[in-house]
């Protein structure tokens, strides 16, 4: 309840003035999108560490048990990443028995991604931390907040890339 009150309070006392596109109201965006992801990844980073894994694994697993299956270039576009940082990751994940990779059956040039036992109990630990962390911030702010700050992280994304989140996202 006391979290509550301090966000409202923050609220409050902080509300978005008509002008906020100027310099003052996008750094205070910006720097509490910096916190906001710092907090948000730390419980992750904590349970990721004992396993010789960092936010790029993370990422990686996440997707891959949010579609299972995923083809390697369907995930290379969702990380827009190298096709060296994901060899790098993917290597990373296989040699610790998290993730899987298959030939297509419909073109043998794919690779499907899926993850094993290890890789799902580990991704599910981490969805956890994440999962504690987005509940404790969204029961604070309530539904409408919720739905106007998706619609700030879609407005971030590049309007190119916003179909393949979309489709993601909606299941598309």
């Amino acid at each position: 309840m006391a979290d509550i009150l301090n966000i409202t309070s923050y609220a409050v006392s902080y509300q978005a003035s008509p002008l906020f596109l100027r310099d003052v109201e996008l750094r205070h965006g910006i720097e509490l999108m910096y916190f906001g992801y710092r907090d948000l990844t730390s419980g992750p980073d904590a349970v990721l560490v004992q396993h010789g894994l960092g936010r790029a694994h993370h990422r990686a697993l996440y997707f891959i048990a949010r579609k299972p299956d995923l083809i390697v270039s369907d995930l290379l576009k969702l990380l827009s990443i190298t096709k060296q940082s994901l060899a790098r990751v993917l290597n990373d994940l296989q040699a610790q028995g998290m993730v899987v990779s298959t030939i297509g059956t419909g073109d043998r040039r794919q690779r499907h991604l899926s993850l094993t036992e290890a890789g799902a109990a580990l991704e599910l630990k981490t969805f956890e931390a994440l999962k504690a962390t987005m509940q404790r911030a969204y029961s604070a702010c309530g539904a409408q907040a919720v739905s106007g700050f998706w619609q700030v992280l879609m407005a971030l994304v590049d309007p190119a890339g916003r179909g393949d989140i979309e489709a993601l996202v909606m299941g598309k």
